[in-house]
């Protein structure tokens, strides 16, 4: 691959919930979901975010940048154009690119002192 190109361009999170309230300090402890983002190719990567609720209507899309050979750490807690992600709520997410990315799906819940990290690869189609 001499162009880097790795993953696919379009990616879902089927679980997301970004936990109410936190325990340490912050922005380091602060409880979140994270959508890490790979772009391996030579061409920057123009990605939307559709973010899916139980009983209310999509939110989105939610832009971002993935530069040539880079990555982004995007938290959810972060993205807040057309309108923040509630927090304590159940949520779904589809991760659409232009160029072919690869998705990892971490979340950071702090409610307690005894923290919890989860992380899995996104599914891809």
């Amino acid at each position: 691959m001499s162009n880097g190109a790795i993953g696919k361009r379009r990616w879902a999170i089927a679980e997301g919930y970004i936990p109410e309230g936190s325990h340490g300090p912050e922005p380091e402890m602060l409880s979140h979901e994270t959508a890490c983002l790979l772009n391996a190719t030579g061409d920057d990567a123009h990605v939307t975010i559709t973010v899916f609720f139980r009983d209310r209507e999509p939110a989105g899309p939610y832009r971002v940048t993935v530069p040539a050979r880079r990555t982004v750490h995007l938290r959810f807690n972060d993205l807040v154009e057309p309108e923040p992600i509630p927090t304590a709520t159940d949520y779904a997410s589809v991760i659409e690119s232009d160029v072919p990315i690869v998705v990892q799906h971490t979340r950071l819940d702090s409610r307690q002192k005894e923290n919890a990290l989860m992380t899995t690869v996104a599914y891809a189609e």
